[in-house]
């Protein structure tokens, strides 16, 4: 019950919750040479997405699949941050994490790149 009452409800909680997610996504754009790089890249390329796509699908499957990247960066980010409050030492279980929020990363690149070849190339 204490979570509804600091949140707010209804339009209050999607307020509070929009404002949250524009905090979180400046705090990546600062922060984050990462995401900032992918952002970049989203803009110049979700353009292209939208035109190219001959139907709906395909630009689902263009624009989603950068928008997918974005996503996992900002997850990345996340588990990066929440480690990195836990200490600074060295940790094999810490390492790990980071590794893998960058495998993820890494994953969902290779699935813009293969998105964008299946649907493009001719």
């Amino acid at each position: 019950m204490r979570g509804k009452l600091q949140n707010g409800q209804g339009l209050g909680r999607i307020l509070r919750a929009a404002q949250c997610s524009k905090a979180g996504l400046q705090a990546a754009w600062r922060n984050e040479a990462a995401f900032r790089q992918e952002a970049i890249t989203t803009m110049i390329l979700m353009p292209f997405a939208l035109w190219l796509g001959e139907n709906g699908v395909e630009r689902a499957l263009l624009g989603g699949s950068l928008l997918l990247m974005l996503v996992v960066e900002l997850l990345n980010s996340a588990i990066e941050a929440a480690v990195d409050r836990i200490g600074l030492e060295r940790h094999e279980l810490a390492g790990r994490a980071k590794d893998l929020g960058s495998a993820a990363v890494g994953c969902t690149v290779f699935v813009v790149v293969m998105v964008w070849l299946l649907v493009l190339w001719p």
